[in-house]
């Protein structure tokens, strides 16, 4: 039966033919990127994490660098236990954020610089002002003091808040601690721009915000101080010298 390209029964087969061809097309197409997709996503992760001890990677050679600077990585809970039989780097942060402090799984990885010393150091995972925001901190092995941070985001406005993954913010960082004697007090970002920690006097624990992009600044402050940070703070207590 030979049908009418007029009619309203061809236009529907028409469109329904070309609509499971583009779709099996898009899948296809989807499958077969996959593979290098997840080892782009895998080898960034890799290029952040070197960047916190201030090892910048480029993609060809960022998983040789990743094996000789990271000795050892696991997970622990809040608690500050170590877990067994955790892949630290396969942890999904994304839903971990999502989870009860308590039941939090966290990655830990152990790096050595360039010059042999110790750094430990912990992702980071928060919420900006369009989307999450994450990060690196690498601390010293007295694990308190900050020798690098690295943040990154999803869509925070160009010349506000997406400054935070500029050198010139997280250079910031560098040198400040995340304890005051035994009390976990972490980093507070200062609203007002340059100058704004030193004016409030807090030159160990402060740094300026970002002028123009306090929801982002404040975002990553509880991302660095309540919202995930505090969930390490019984595993550097029992670690901190």
């Amino acid at each position: 039966m030979k049908l009418d390209t007029n009619s309203n029964l061809y236009t529907f087969i028409y469109a329904s033919v070309l609509v499971i061809v583009v779709a099996a097309a898009l899948a296809f197409t989807a499958v077969k990127l996959k593979p290098m997709q997840d080892k782009n996503i895998r080898v960034e992760k890799m290029q952040n994490i070197l960047q916190s001890i201030g090892v910048i990677a480029n993609f060809e050679e960022a998983e040789k660098l990743y094996k000789t600077h990271i000795t050892d990585s696991y997970a622990v809970n809040s608690k500050g236990e170590k877990l067994k039989d955790v892949n630290a780097f396969d942890i999904n942060l994304k839903v971990q954020y999502k989870e009860k402090p308590e039941d939090k799984v966290l990655p830990v990885y152990e790096a050595k610089t360039d010059d042999g010393t110790k750094k430990i150091i912990i992702p980071l995972r928060g919420k900006g002002l369009w989307g999450p925001i994450w990060g690196y901190f690498a601390l010293d092995d007295d694990y308190n003091t900050i020798y690098g941070a690295v943040f990154d985001h999803k869509g925070e406005t160009p010349g506000l808040g997406a400054e935070i993954a500029t050198p010139d913010f997280q250079k910031q960082f560098n040198g400040k601690t995340l304890f005051e004697g035994d009390k976990f007090v972490s980093i507070t970002v200062y609203k007002g721009g340059k100058g704004s920690a030193e004016k409030a006097g807090d030159t160990k624990h402060g740094v300026d915000g970002i002028s123009g992009g306090t929801i982002t600044s404040k975002g990553l402050e509880g991302m660095v101080k309540n919202d995930w940070l505090f969930a390490y703070k019984n595993f550097l207590e029992k670690n901190k010298k």
